[in-house]
């Protein structure tokens, strides 16, 4: 167990940094539309100008380079649009360039991973933490011709880096490659046409604190009134005084819509975002804004009336509540969901499953305990070869995305959230707590148990069961006597190393410290037997 890596301490997650809600709009008149797609194209034409010139400064783009783009900008549209316009493309850039720098780092990994194997013999076999040499020579021979193809796209990769080069599609990488596969897509050029177009549109601007309702490009008032300032070229659309355009429709926020009604009320800044669902054929406007961060509880207050361990899996949510001193209490708990289907379907079933977790969690006043997991260096195709089965399975799990919806629901709900460090808790949790927490009537999974594990370890438990109390007497006839390491004894909750020998304290035949010493034993020919022995007389007298 020499090579066990060290377990990072628990930690509460911070809550989010901003909120974002959504409101259709309905009712939309053919001249609203007509308005929206004409604003939407040019300003998004004026963002794909600003893109460019951003990616062609590279590196060397600094304040005086942003404001010089933005009064380009400004002289087609308006200070605020060019403002959003500028910003976004700042953003759009660093992402790209966080993109790059993973991009890199798996090249980096996977060219290490195939070198590793190429040095071992054909056959070799690995181990649980790194897979051994190829299975033949032509496979061999294969990878080391995709080493080489590895290299070259790093070395380029790394060029581009250096040189402050980034590629960027506005619209989207995957929409880009339908167009040459349509069939596979199932579009026809049509269709694929209208995604494009609306995908590269651009309708939002950043909120500004102290305007009118927060927003003086694209208002909405607390009766759901929506209009946007026009830009210059197409002031001659507006329907109303000051180059603005109102909408025949109104909007209503279902979810946080008091929130939202007392931030615009105070004139706080509230940014806003109109996009349209090619797919359903409905617009939709988008609102956000920025709240200050959450004050998180100290963890032994987290801590102080047990907790609900979580195991997130690829199909299923595995729970199960935990006392203070980390003891399973009641049955464990499993949530269900279904990743099949479309995105929204998806997101969906994600949040369903949340939302049980959650409210079953309230009821008990108890924190949650999750991994802090991270499969990004794991789902290298390199590093697990033909298990495309276990591939499939890491990549199809929704981390991020069942973490981020976790947090931010959690903190709606007063909820603390600790995340742990995810070093083998399923192995752990399978080998203590599977068996003991099996019964005839409970069946437990290694999901269950490593929801227990989970659960100790965020109390700041050993994963290793309590020591078993002493029997009757002191021999091992009761069976195996277990040993719980102090909390302060460093590796407490690897398994112990097995001593060989026999399992209790006295040596068996031919096993003791004389075991070579002929005089010890009372055998033929030994000159134990002719030595002489006499009794001592008894004494006459008392």
């Amino acid at each position: 167990m020499g090579g066990l890596r060290e377990v990072a301490a628990p930690f509460v997650v911070p809550g989010p940094a901003g909120v974002a809600i959504r409101g259709s709009l309905k009712g939309l008149t053919g001249q609203d539309e007509k308005v929206l797609c004409l604003v939407g194209a040019m300003l998004g034409s004026l963002a794909s100008r600003d893109l460019k010139a951003r990616c062609a400064a590279g590196l060397h783009h600094d304040s005086d380079q942003w404001a010089q783009r933005k009064r380009a900008v400004t002289g087609d549209s308006s200070s605020r649009w060019a403002g959003s316009i500028t910003r976004v493309t700042h953003d759009q850039w660093a992402l790209a360039r966080r993109g790059q720098l993973a991009h890199i780092q798996n090249l980096q990994a996977g060219i290490g991973m195939i070198a590793r194997r190429l040095s071992l013999p054909v056959g070799a076999k690995g181990s649980k933490g790194a897979p051994g040499g190829y299975r033949s020579r032509q496979e061999w021979f294969a990878k080391s011709r995709r080493l080489h193809l590895l290299q070259d796209r790093l070395e380029r990769e790394q060029a581009d880096r250096e040189a402050g080069r980034v590629r960027v599609v506005r619209g989207g990488r995957k929409l880009l490659r339908n167009r040459h596969n349509l069939q596979a897509a199932r579009l026809t050029e049509a269709q694929w046409r209208e995604r494009w177009e609306a995908e590269r549109w651009f309708l939002q601007a950043d909120g500004e604190s102290g305007k009118r309702y927060g927003n003086e490009t694209i208002r909405v008032t607390l009766d759901g009134e929506v209009s946007l300032r026009l830009p210059a070229p197409l002031a001659g659309l507006a329907n109303t005084p000051h180059g603005r355009y109102v909408l025949a429709c109104r909007v209503r926020f279902p979810h946080r819509g008091e929130q939202w009604a007392d931030r615009i009320a105070a004139n706080r800044a509230v940014a806003y975002r109109i996009h349209f669902d090619v797919g359903r054929g409905r617009w939709y406007l988008t609102a956000s804004w920025q709240i200050p961060p959450v004050r998180t509880v100290p963890l032994e207050a987290a801590r102080s009336g047990g907790l609900v361990g979580v195991d997130m899996n690829s199909d299923h949510l595995a729970a199960w509540r935990l006392d203070a001193h980390g003891n399973p209490l009641g049955e464990p708990r499993r949530f269900d969901y279904d990743l099949s289907g479309s995105a929204s379907h998806r997101d969906a079933q994600v949040r369903h499953a949340l939302i049980r977790l959650l409210h079953w969690t309230q009821r008990h006043r108890l924190a949650i305990a999750i991994e802090d997991l991270d499969f990004q260096a794991e789902k290298t195709r390199e590093k697990h070869g033909r298990r495309k089965r276990f591939r499939k399975l890491i990549s199809g799990m929704p981390v991020s995305r069942l973490r981020g919806r976790l947090i931010s629901m959690a903190a709606e709900l007063g909820i603390t959230v600790v995340a742990v460090d995810p070093a083998y808790t399923s192995r752990w949790g399978a080998q203590h707590w599977q068996r003991p927490l099996t019964t005839k009537s409970r069946t437990t999974t290694r999901h269950d148990a490593a929801a227990v594990a989970i659960g100790r370890r965020a109390l700041g438990c050993p994963i290793r069961r309590r020591t078993t109390p002493p029997p009757q007497h002191r021999s091992d006839a009761v069976g195996h006597r277990t040993v719980q390491a102090a909390s302060g004894v460093l590796g407490r909750e690897e398994t112990r190393p097995r001593i060989p020998g026999p399992r209790t304290r006295s040596a068996g035949a031919g096993c003791g410290a004389k075991a070579g010493d002929q005089c010890a034993h009372n055998r033929s020919g030994h000159t134990a037997e002719h030595e002489s022995w006499h009794q001592d007389s008894l004494p006459l007298s008392p």
